[in-house]
């Protein structure tokens, strides 16, 4: 199965004290989960406060960290909206940086999506595209940089059934897109449903600590490496169908 690590998320420190938020441990934390497995990370490079920033500096400073600990290790960054709500100032910011990832999730229920990801298109970075409800879905379908999402994400929040809105939203991706890989994740308590969902229907997933501070039985995860392990275990007991 394959399995990104997403190493911080928009958490603070004060959520887990092994949450990395320099670029020198978002970069320990990379080797870590890499070691475990991890096919790929995706960070949000941080403020001094532990604050989620899309400025240049810093982004350069957690990409040029994490390339130096793992050259060849895929990585991308954040484009959310909390971090910058305003659309033209985001674009912006993204056309400012100087040291570029590998790839950045452009969520398309945020105001400004098309423009995020134009941008990142002509810069030559690659786009997974945030899904989080169908309406997005319809978004990212109309965009003009569709064809640049290397990745398609089902970002589902906490809900009873959802197991069968994950399946109505891919049966919505593969009705307009039959070919990229599609990667479907949970947060809070879903978390860990949403890893077995998606190695049952034989898609790809994502865990670390933006997604859960915590292991399957609810103990505090030591690191990402640990949340990786967990999850590529879970995978390995779910009968694809």
């Amino acid at each position: 199965m394959w399995i990104k690590a997403c190493l911080n998320g928009a958490r603070l420190p004060s959520d887990n004290p092994a949450l990395p938020i320099t670029p020198e441990a978002i970069a320990a934390e990379a080797v870590a989960a890499a070691a475990a497995g991890a096919r790929a990370v995706h960070f949000h490079p941080k403020d001094a406060d532990g604050v989620d920033t899309l400025d240049a500096d810093a982004v350069a400073a957690a990409v040029r960290a994490v390339r130096a600990a793992a050259p060849t290790l895929a990585l991308g960054v954040t484009t959310g909206a909390w971090a910058m709500p305003d659309a033209a100032q985001r674009v912006a910011a993204v056309s400012a940086w100087t040291v570029l990832p590998d790839f950045a999730s452009v969520n398309w229920s945020e105001d400004g999506s098309d423009a995020v990801a134009a941008v990142l298109e002509a810069r030559g970075v690659g786009i997974e595209a945030g899904l989080f409800h169908p309406q997005a879905v319809a978004n990212w379908a109309a965009s003009p940089s569709r064809g640049a999402c290397l990745r398609l994400m089902i970002e589902l929040r906490p809900m009873p059934d959802f197991e069968a809105v994950a399946d109505d939203m891919l049966a919505r991706i593969r009705a307009v897109d039959g070919v990229t890989p599609v990667l479907l994740h949970g947060g809070g308590p879903d978390v860990w449903r949403a890893v077995r969902h998606a190695a049952v229907r034989g898609l790809q997933t994502r865990i670390g600590f933006e997604d859960t501070v915590t292991l399957p039985d609810g103990t505090p995860a030591p690191g990402n490496a640990a949340l990786v392990a967990a999850a590529y275990a879970i995978a390995a007991e779910a009968r694809p169908v």
